[in-house]
């Protein structure tokens, strides 16, 4: 008895053909990073997965949970799940578990990371758009951003009770977590993006004539300085209204002393791309205590958000239209070259006849890290 080949889901081609489009390999920096298909599931026609495609940045075990509760196709993970090569593929590594399950339920996963960062009206572009920025809607009442010194000199004292009072308890600090806003949260009419005069360019240029304005992060310069507040506020709207997000000013210096006319930008972990260069503001998703505390010592501010809370923000403000546009074009090309095909069997007809297209963003895709809030009750 013949077998039929093995063959990946018409849909889950479509899918990989749009994203090859919009993101081409050859703008990934292939000498560490690792983009691509990673896992190419089978088809099987009497399994049949939703043409559906699930954006996140990490492939936890959360996000495969969701993606097969979800019967998607196709999971698009802007990190690679598979960094170097595998000697063995068991359930006792939980990445690789992931990879399993996923494989079992038919469900393939690309990962198209560093050709995301480079890429002309990608990731580096968007951060960029966002510090160049604009409030679209005047601050909420009462809402400023203020240096903790000047904070504390403007609130009226208060007469407190002797600590050794037996008649009264003291107020205890209840900690809660709260993490970066989930991306359905995000309200893309908060900024105007990219409304502020300026220049900018790679700070690591590709050589690829059919990409011009490729390259790993972003230089930005304004016609006229900005103050270093403004551009607090532009990332916080931008990015949501997180709770908060670490910043470093040089000793003696308070964020309202602080004007910025360049920035310095990259996505996830900066401190190699950003070393050395002459700007007045690095703004990245992490940076480590040593990189940062030689950033200050030469007068440089530096902003970093978690790793991935600098990233997460794209796949819905641009990626998630813009792939799902790309996908139903790719879907349509698929359909016609498969019935075009000889030999075509009837479980892969029935396939093309569904010619729905969905892309969603991950609820449960989120950075690892968190901030804890102190807040005191009586």
């Amino acid at each position: 008895m013949m077998t039929s080949p093995t063959a990946s889901a018409p849909f889950s081609k479509a899918v990989v053909n749009a994203m090859r489009k919009l993101y081409p390999e050859a703008l990934a920096d292939k000498s560490w990073d690792n983009t691509g298909l990673l896992l190419e599931s089978p088809f099987d026609p009497l399994r049949r997965q939703m043409n559906s495609v699930l954006l996140t940045v990490d492939l936890t075990k959360a996000v495969a949970d969701e993606a097969i509760e979800r019967n998607d196709s196709v999971i698009v993970a802007y990190h690679p799940i598979i960094f170097r090569g595998l000697k063995s593929i068991t359930l006792a590594n939980s990445q690789q578990q992931s990879l399993l399950r996923l494989a079992a339920e038919g469900i393939s996963v690309y990962s198209p990371h560093s050709a995301i960062d480079a890429a002309p009206g990608g990731l580096g572009d968007w951060l960029a758009d966002i510090i160049t920025g604009e409030p679209a809607t005047a601050p909420e009442e009462g809402a400023m951003i203020t240096d903790e010194t000047s904070s504390k000199s403007s609130k009226p004292s208060t007469p407190q009770p002797p600590e050794d009072d037996p008649f009264l308890e003291p107020k205890r600090p209840i900690y809660l977590l709260q993490h970066h806003p989930s991306t359905a949260n995000l309200q893309d009419g908060d900024l105007k993006l990219a409304s502020t005069a300026h220049t900018r360019h790679p700070i690591r240029p590709l050589d690829l004539p059919a990409h011009p304005g490729a390259g790993m992060g972003r230089i930005v310069r304004f016609s006229k300085p900005q103050s270093l507040p403004s551009l607090i506020e532009r990332i916080g709207r931008g990015l949501g209204n997180p709770k908060g997000f670490p910043i470093a000013i040089p000793q003696g210096k308070q964020i309202s002393d602080m004007s910025i006319s360049s920035v310095g930008i990259c996505a996830g972990s900066g401190g190699d791309l950003l070393s050395g260069l002459d700007v007045d503001l690095l703004f990245t998703g992490e940076m480590s205590h040593h990189e940062a505390l030689a950033a200050i010592e030469k007068g440089q501010c530096v902003v970093t958000l978690f790793h991935s809370n600098s990233e997460r923000g794209f796949l819905h403000s641009v990626m998630r239209q813009q792939l799902l546009e790309a996908v139903k074009a790719e879907w349509e090309v698929v359909r016609k070259e498969e019935r075009e095909r000889e030999g075509v069997g009837e479980e892969v007809l029935e396939a093309l006849e569904d010619g729905y297209v969905g892309v969603e963003v991950s609820e449960r895709d989120r950075d690892p890290y968190g901030i804890v809030v102190s807040k005191v009750y009586d």
